[in-house]
C-alpha cells in the first residue's frame, strides 16, 4: 500500500509430463485386444511447462491497470488412428507449442449520480503472443521421422472498450456497451506458400435490462455481438502440409451474435435459483485441425437452450445444489451429404449435490454429473451413450487442520467421459481402415486425501 494505490506482483510455476492413454477404439475392447482402460500405443503422452510473472496495481481516481508475462511451453504425442496412413511405422504424431506471451489491461471504473446512479468504465487491452516453434511431426516411439509443418508465429491483439451501468430507477436498470479489437498476425512457415500475414478488426455492441419486481425476483434481457479468433496459421494457409493440394484460407476473426432471457429468485442465506433461455449464432465452427495441420471447412451454427440452477441450505451447513441444461445445437446451411447435427454437441447435462461443510468437526460431500447421449455424426445416425458419475468426500476439520478422502466414481462407472467416430486401423485389418467409436472411458473408482493447514 502506498499514496498512490495497492500494488501486487504474483508469480507461478508449472512443470509436468505425463504417460496417457488416447481415445480407444471400441472394437479393441470388444475384441478383448485391450480393456477399458488399455492402451493400443503406450508411448503417447506429454510434457509441459508454464512459468508466469504478474503485476496488478489500483490507485485513485478509480484507474486499476495489470501486466503479465508468460513463458509456456508443450510437447504432446497422440495416436488416434493406429496404422491407417503409415502401416510401416504407425500414425503417432508430435504437436509442439513454445511461445512467450505478454499482456495487460488498464482500466478507469468511475461512478456517477445524479437523475440516474450507476458507474462507467473503459479501458484498454493487449496481448502479444511470440511463437518460436508451432509444429507437427510424424513420430514412432516419441521419435520423429518426419516433418509435417513448423513454424513461427506472431500474434498481436488490442482491444478498446467502454461501458455503463444505469438505474433508470430504483427497480429498471440498463447497461450497454461497446468493444472494437484488432488482431495481427504473421506466419514464417517451413512451406513458403504458407507463410504470410494477416489483420482484421471487429467492433461488437451489448446491451442489457434488468427489472427488480421486489427484493427476492428479477427478470433481465440481454443481447450481445461476440467473436472468436482462428488460428493465425489458418488464416495464412495455401497448401495442404500433407497432401501439397492447394487449400482455401480462413477468416481471422468470426463473429457471433447471442441473447439471454431469464428471471432470478434470492432469499439470501436460504435460497437462490434462476432460469435462463439463450440463443447464441456462430457465422463458422471450428476452421483450423490442429492434428492434421490444415484446415477444414466450417459451417454457420445455431444454438439454443434452457438452463436451471438453484442453491438450497437445507439447514446449517448443510446445502442443496441442482443444475440442468437442455440445447439445441445444428448447423444452418445445407452440404450435400451431410447432416444438421454437430458432432459432440451435448444436449443434456445435470449436475447435482449435498454437502456439509462445517467450520469445525467432520465434513461429507456427494456429488453426481450426468451427460446426456450426443451426436457422434452430423447426420445423427451415430450417437453416444449417456455418462453418469458419482463422486463423494469425507473430512475432519480441527482447529487450523483439515484432512480430506476424497472419492472420485464412487459406483465405479464404466461409461464415456468423450466418445468420437471416426475411422481408424489396427494392423491386421483392411488397408482402408474400419468406421467405429473412439472413447476415453471415466476414470476407474480413485481415492484422494488431502491434509492442510491454515495460516
Amino acid at each position: 500500500h502506498t499514496p498512490q494505490g495497492t500494488y501486487s506482483v504474483t508469480f507461478m510455476a508449472y512443470d509436468n509430463q505425463w504417460d496417457s492413454a488416447d481415445q480407444i477404439p471400441q472394437r479393441a475392447v470388444d475384441q478383448g485386444i485391450i480393456d477399458t482402460y488399455g492402451s493400443l500405443d503406450t508411448s503417447v503422452g506429454g510434457k509441459s511447462s508454464r512459468y508466469s510473472l504478474s503485476g496488478q496495481w489500483s490507485g485513485n481516481g478509480g484507474w486499476s491497470a495489470n501486466l503479465y508475462a508468460i513463458q509456456s511451453n508443450m510437447n504432446l504425442w497422440s495416436d488416434f488412428t493406429y496404422y491407417l496412413d503409415n502401416p510401416a511405422q504407425g500414425d503417432q504424431f508430435e504437436q509442439v507449442d513454445k511461445r512467450w506471451i505478454y499482456g495487460g489491461e488498464v482500466k478507469r471504473v468511475l461512478p456517477f449520480g445524479g437523475n440516474y446512479s450507476g458507474q462507467a468504465q473503459y479501458g484498454a487491452q493487449f496481448r502479444y503472443d511470440d511463437i518460436g516453434e508451432v509444429a507437427l511431426y510424424n513420430t514412432q516411439d516419441r521419435t520423429r521421422f518426419n516433418t509435417i509443418r513448423k513454424d513461427k508465429v506472431s500474434e498481436k491483439s488490442i482491444g478498446l472498450y467502454a461501458m455503463a451501468d444505469v438505474d433508470l430507477t430504483p427497480k429498471l436498470s440498463l447497461m450497454g456497451g461497446a468493444r472494437y479489437d484488432y488482431f495481427t498476425a504473421d506466419v514464417e512457415s517451413d512451406l513458403s506458400a504458407n507463410s504470410g500475414s494477416a489483420g482484421e478488426g471487429i467492433a461488437s455492441l451489448k446491451g442489457g435490462l434488468s427489472y427488480a419486481f421486489n427484493d427476492a425476483w428479477e427478470a433481465y434481457l440481454n443481447a450481445g455481438q461476440g467473436f472468436h479468433s482462428n488460428d493465425a496459421r489458418g488464416a495464412t494457409i495455401e497448401i495442404d502440409p500433407q497432401s501439397g493440394t492447394p487449400v482455401d484460407s480462413v477468416d481471422l476473426l468470426v463473429r457471433s451474435v447471442g441473447a439471454e432471457t431469464g428471471v432470478r429468485f434470492s432469499t439470501p442465506g436460504l435460497f437462490n435459483a434462476s432460469l435462463a433461455f439463450w440463443w447464441l449464432k456462430l457465422d463458422s465452427e471450428l476452421l483450423f485441425v490442429g492434428d492434421a495441420g490444415n484446415t477444414e471447412a466450417s459451417r454457420p451454427s445455431e444454438r439454443y437452450g434452457v438452463e436451471f440452477a438453484g442453491y438450497y441450505r437445507l439447514k446449517k451447513n448443510v446445502n442443496l445444489d441442482f443444475e440442468a441444461s437442455y440445447t439445441e445445437s445444428r448447423f444452418t446451411d445445407t452440404v450435400a451429404g451431410e447432416g444438421k447435427y454437430i458432432d459432440g454437441a451435448l444436449p443434456v447435462v445435470v449436475s447435482a449435490g449435498i454437502s456439509h461443510m462445517p467450520d469445525l468437526g467432520w465434513r461429507q460431500s456427494l456429488r453426481i454429473r450426468h451427460l446426456g447421449a450426443r451426436p457422434l455424426t452430423s447426420d445423427n445416425s451415430v450417437k453416444s451413450k449417456d455418462s453418469t458419475v458419482l463422486n463423494g468426500s469425507i473430512g475432519y476439520a480441527w482447529k487450523k487442520w483439515r484432512t480430506e478422502l476424497e472419492v472420485f466414481n464412487l459406483l465405479d462407472s464404466r461409461d464415456h467421459d468423450i466418445d468420437y467416430y471416426y475411422t481408424s486401423r489396427l494392423s491386421f485389418e483392411p488397408a482402408q481402415g474400419v468406421d467405429d467409436i473412439h472413447f476415453h472411458p471415466v476414470e476407474p473408482r480413485a481415492l484422494r486425501f488431502k491434509v492442510s493447514y491454515l495460516f
